[in-house]
């Protein structure tokens, strides 16, 4: 077989080749959850509300999923840039096992749990019977979802990045067409309300998932997807798709245990202050998934090129997704500081959510430019199969530091002193990720 592209390509012009569609595919992707809100606020604050509630939970199921992706990821690329092509599609196939194991645990998850996951986080019968229905929906439907992140997985380990652009494009867009038919009840639909939103969510996750799967047979000819090899698991392959997924399965979960407890912590204010912080996460993504994108672009690069034994790529292609990074957080940065009640109004924001919400979003985008460093310093950790030093990092700013100041903070009875805890956080963050960082150079990189 010919080098893969990932092995001889200009490092720039791979990183933006490998890069760009998912960082593309990530803006449709975040455009979407504003959209989503956008609609969900037409119904009320309350629902707002309601839909914050379940997102911990969501964070949960994207946490096993995109974990195990990683794990599969770094595995097959790794493989490839050995050209150990049997390694690879073992990797492949063990990984689609893997996650459907998983949706069967949410689904049950979903239909037992959902009741008093809800009810420890709100004191209100609306707000809690709005979000019950949302999440025994999107867990019990959650295949698509499961699914849908582990076949663009394999297209971006292999390289095809515009092909997984593809699958989640349509999926977004799906999903924000039917957003406001279900919602609303528009062309003789019945009206669903928040419900509604979350049968757009889940639709559209599985018609992704369908795309994706036809496009890895089509025309991913790194791998071969086999029913067979499926359900004949290999135990070595699992072995390594979880050492190198679980930490990052942990590191994310970390923030489903982050959003649960600040939701709690924001809760004895009020509701509004719930709502403004699920709003938060719904804004800052438009800056955050691109940044996300371009981490899941490197990620093959780092890996192949080092099964390759290749320093120099390496590194050319780290120095410029920091400065790419950096650029896109600062433009952030300054969006949320300059227009932040204009961001708000988006949501018909009251004047009490104004009232909250313009200094919340003001505080907590200082420190867009250093989550960027650290997201992409972290791909590091995920391609060479250091992910433990994700979870520390992780571990460190979102429950050691995070919560903690949070709770600190809201003793002082003052909520606008609570967001504060975010660029704490992330100071943090940045001393931990800087220290590993150096020492994976100093250990891995620079004796390649």
């Amino acid at each position: 077989m010919s080098e893969n592209k990932m092995g001889v390509m200009s490092v720039k012009k791979l990183i933006i080749t490998m890069a760009l569609p998912m960082m593309l595919s990530m803006l449709v992707q975040a455009l979407y959850n504003i959209v989503d809100s956008f609609f969900v606020a037409r119904i009320s604050e309350d629902a707002v509300t309601a839909v914050t509630l379940v997102f911990p939970m969501q964070n949960l199921m994207i946490a096993l999923g995109s974990g195990t992706g990683v794990g599969i990821n770094a595995v097959l690329s790794k493989a490839l840039g050995a050209k150990n092509f049997k390694e690879a599609n073992k990797a492949a196939n063990t990984g689609i096992l893997l996650i459907a194991v998983t949706y069967v645990i949410f689904a049950l998850i979903g239909f037992f749990a959902a009741a008093p996951f809800i009810h420890s986080q709100t004191d209100s019968s609306s707000i809690a019977t709005s979000a019950i229905a949302y999440m025994r929906i999107v867990s019990a439907m959650s295949f698509g979802c499961f699914f849908q992140m582990t076949f663009e997985r394999l297209l971006q380990s292999t390289g095809r990045t515009l092909m997984s652009m593809i699958s989640q494009m349509t999926g977004a867009i799906l999903n924000i067409i039917l957003d406001p038919v279900l919602i609303f009840g528009l062309g003789g639909m019945p009206k669903l309300g928040v419900a509604g939103a979350a049968w757009a969510t889940v639709i559209g996750q599985i018609v992704a998932a369908l795309l994706a799967l036809i496009l890895n047979i089509t025309t991913n000819k790194d791998i071969k997807l086999s029913i067979r090899d499926v359900f004949s698991p290999d135990k070595e392959i699992i072995g390594k798709i979880y050492f190198v997924g679980v930490p990052s399965i942990l590191m994310m979960s970390i923030g489903s245990v982050m959003t649960y407890l600040m939701n709690r912590i924001l809760g004895n204010f009020t509701s509004t202050a719930q709502a403004v912080f699920g709003i938060y996460f719904k804004l800052q993504s438009f800056f955050f998934m691109p940044i996300f994108g371009l981490n899941n672009g490197l990620i093959p690069v780092m890996a192949y090129n080092y099964g390759a034994k290749n320093r120099a790529r390496i590194m050319e292609a780290l120095k410029f997704s920091v400065v790419l990074a950096l650029s896109i957080m600062s433009v952030g940065s300054a969006v949320f500081l300059l227009i932040p009640d204009k961001l708000l109004s988006i949501f018909e924001a009251s004047g009490n959510m104004l009232e909250i919400g313009i200094p919340a979003l003001r505080i907590i985008a200082v420190h867009f430019p250093v989550a960027a460093v650290c997201i992409v310093l972290g791909t590091v950790f995920q391609a060479f199969a250091k992910s433990f030093y994700s979870l520390v990092i992780s571990l460190g700013r979102q429950i050691v530091i995070l919560i903690p100041a949070a709770y600190l903070l809201s003793l002082t009875g003052v909520v606008g002193n609570v967001w504060w805890c975010f660029p704490m956080a992330e100071v943090a963050s940045l001393t931990l990720t800087l220290f590993f960082f150096r020492k994976v150079k100093k250990g891995i990189i620079d004796t390649l």
